[in-house]
């Protein structure tokens, strides 16, 4: 099993999680608005961070639950952890294996509070730590790069939210995810072609805003890790503030930008740096206004709801950063320096 079977396995085990997590979902939601939760308290790391991103403008958005990312050294080299009180601990952990991830929720279940888990394994030390468990059911990932693991979390977290919501309408939009995916998988060769351009790219910078903050994170995550390429993620709100100025010509920048409400401002900023500073374009979008301005323009389908586009919006992410570690020559199975469980204290 390689990375790039791995990629396209995900409409798949999408597809047999909403079916086989509905229930599990509902429940969860159920004993959450049984305590009265005020806030959401998150703990993560690496690419389950970034699903809290996400989780971040979702539950926010549609749920109206305030979200802090927690600090786990609080909790353990300074051993003086925050106030707790009517929080909703959530830690996401593809392994359930990290010991700070795994301190917070003993800490928070010690305090009185609620505790749920994502993970990919029901059985780790993350898992028996807390009192609400969501399997996101991903199935065994070899490869180091986490993908489908990714996607089951963001997965996992929307059908958490659909569920709190009581919202029909949201879980039918969910059934739609693995058809949506699956359209961009066809597009696997085209990527790999837009990879080429970039061959001997050693830095770059991603850009997203909103609910795909979290997907420029990612994006950027998996070219570090696969390809060694330093590519910075930011906002595309924060990017004017100072690190604009790096960007002249040629210099490349991948966007996210898919239709919603913060799609003006996005093509604002892509618009200033295709004309002004004569950047090299990548840019994942269904609007056909982004994806002329982009040198290497990477369409998603029509109709997705905007807090669900970061879903499917990293799947071409993916690919990318999968075909450019080939062409630079790099093996995709075997990053160097890291592997597939890092345990942080």
């Amino acid at each position: 099993m390689s990375l790039h079977t791995e990629i396209f396995e995900q409409p798949d085990r999408l597809r047999h999680l909403l079916q086989a997590q509905r229930q599990t979902a509902l429940t969860i939601a159920a004993a959450i608005r049984s305590r009265h939760v005020k806030y959401v308290f998150l703990a993560a790391r690496g690419t389950s961070d970034n699903a809290g991103r996400y989780a971040n403008y979702l539950w926010g958005a549609h749920n109206r639950l305030p979200l802090a990312l927690a600090t786990p050294s609080l909790f353990t080299y300074y051993q003086q952890p925050p106030n707790l009180e009517d929080a909703l601990v959530v830690a996401i952990s593809q392994s359930g294996q990290s010991p700070d991830v795994v301190t917070v929720v003993s800490e928070a279940a010690r305090q009185g509070s609620l505790t749920l888990a994502l993970t990919n394994a029901p059985d780790s030390p993350l898992a028996l730590a807390a009192d609400l468990v969501f399997d996101i059911q991903a199935g065994p990932e070899k490869a180091v790069a986490a993908t489908k693991t990714f996607t089951a979390e963001l997965l996992g977290l929307a059908m958490l939210s659909a569920a709190l919501a009581a919202d029909d309408q949201a879980w039918r939009d969910l059934e739609n995810v693995p058809a949506w995916i699956e359209q961009v998988l066809q597009q696997d060769q085209a990527i790999a072609r837009s990879a080429e351009r970039f061959r001997y790219m050693n830095h770059c910078v991603i850009l997203g805003r909103g609910y795909n903050y979290a997907t420029a994170f990612e994006w950027a995550l998996k070219l570090k890790e696969l390809t060694y390429v330093v590519a910075e993620p930011y906002s595309s709100a924060d990017f004017q503030h100072g690190p604009i100025a790096m960007v002249a010509g040629g210099f490349p920048v991948m966007a996210v930008t898919p239709s919603g409400m913060v799609f003006d401002s996005m093509l604002e900023m892509l618009t200033r740096l295709r004309h002004q500073h004569a950047a090299e374009l990548v840019v994942i979008s269904d609007d056909p206004r982004a994806l002329a301005l982009a040198q290497s323009p990477i369409p998603l389908p029509a109709g997705i709801p905007e807090w669900l586009t970061p879903l499917i919006a990293i799947v071409p992410a993916q690919l990318f950063a999968c075909h450019l570690t080939l062409l630079k020559g790099l093996d995709p199975e075997k990053p160097r320096t890291i592997t597939k469980i890092t345990e942080t204290h």
